[in-house]
């Protein structure tokens, strides 16, 4: 179809009242077929219909992940540019928009306490749980290698520190680091673990990921250690955590790759079932970072996977021999 053709087919997969709906819901984030269901108090089949027509018209996209789908809306694409144009003049105050932005948070809401519920009970076990997926020990050596050692790190952030091991790992080499973490439980027990150590330079705070407690522009290098499966938004996690880097900061994800592990989801609260590496770089990308090349640290039966990329240094002024110069070189 000529690009005209495909404007008219975005317009008319549009131009009915539950997909425009589908599409308000889906700017605020990934959701499912079951949650948008309930949202709209519609049928599973009516709601599928629309989303597949949603997604043929490349308003939407559809990724699928085990036995769940996720929806957002597209990007890139001129009928995704149309989608987010269209629902700019929504009224804002229209009734039934309103109610599904407020069935929309009593979801996350209840999905956020069963999340803090899950943390809650597990602080004390965080860390043996997480060497049951991969070993830790090289996921770390990963991490500092992403981190390079020719990098000066005066400002240190760990978005969703939990027991503050990642902290402590970077303490050795950083100016001052501060742990950002949802959970009390679990900034007690870095408080704890942290001061124990000895390590002085770094603080934990009380804060949200999708809100860091932080200036922008004000860290060397971040990190999010097993913290993005448990996102409702991760592209929005990985915006925030930009924000605050500074030109030439680093951002360091680790995580693990695709797989199909469900009992993951009920028995421990992970939102998604790993991320592929064109997933993350897109991220990446729209948050104006230029990703590096990953690593991958195989486990039985998890990948994690440690991802990598920096904020550019503005072209006047740009410090010479910097590692986003090496790599367009």
């Amino acid at each position: 179809m000529s690009a005209l053709e495909d404007f008219l087919a975005g317009l008319k997969a549009a131009a009915e009242p539950t997909r425009l709906r589908l599409a308000a819901l889906l700017s605020h984030g990934e959701l499912t077929v079951t949650e948008l269901t309930e949202i709209l108090g519609q049928s599973q089949p009516r709601v599928s219909r629309h989303l597949k027509l949603m997604v043929e018209a490349g308003l939407l996209e559809r990724i699928k992940e085990g036995t769940w789908a996720f929806y957002r809306l597209a990007r890139g694409e001129p009928t995704a540019q149309l989608a987010r144009t269209l629902l700019a003049l929504l009224p804002a105050e229209d009734p039934g928009l309103a109610l599904d932005r407020s069935r929309l948070a009593r979801i996350k809401t209840a999905r956020a306490a069963a999340a803090a519920a899950y943390f809650r009970e597990n602080a004390q076990y965080w860390d043996e749980i997480r060497r049951l997926y991969a070993d830790e020990c090289e996921v770390e050596a990963a991490l500092s290698r992403a981190a390079g050692s020719e990098r000066r790190i005066d400002e240190f952030l760990d978005i969703g520190t939990g027991t503050g091991k990642i902290l402590a790992l970077f303490a050795p080499v950083v100016g001052h680091g501060v742990g950002i973490d949802l959970s009390r439980e679990m900034l007690a027990l870095a408080r704890a673990n942290l001061e124990a150590a000895g390590h002085s330079n770094c603080e934990v705070r009380l804060g949200d990921m999708y809100g860091l407690p932080l200036a922008d522009r004000s860290v060397d290098a971040a990190v999010l250690h097993q913290v993005l499966h448990y996102a409702d938004d991760p592209a929005a996690v990985i915006r925030e955590a930009a924000r605050v880097l500074r030109p030439d900061g680093r951002l360091m994800i680790a995580d693990f790759a695709p797989h199909e592990l469900e009992y993951l989801r009920e028995e421990h609260a992970h939102r998604r079932l790993g991320f592929s590496d064109d997933e993350v770089d897109s991220w990446f990308i729209a948050a104006g970072l230029v990703p590096s090349t990953p690593e991958r640290v195989p486990g039985a039966p998890l990948t994690v996977v440690v991802w990598a990329a920096d904020r550019p240094e503005p072209v006047l002024g740009r410090r010479h021999g910097s590692r986003s110069e090496a790599r367009a070189s």
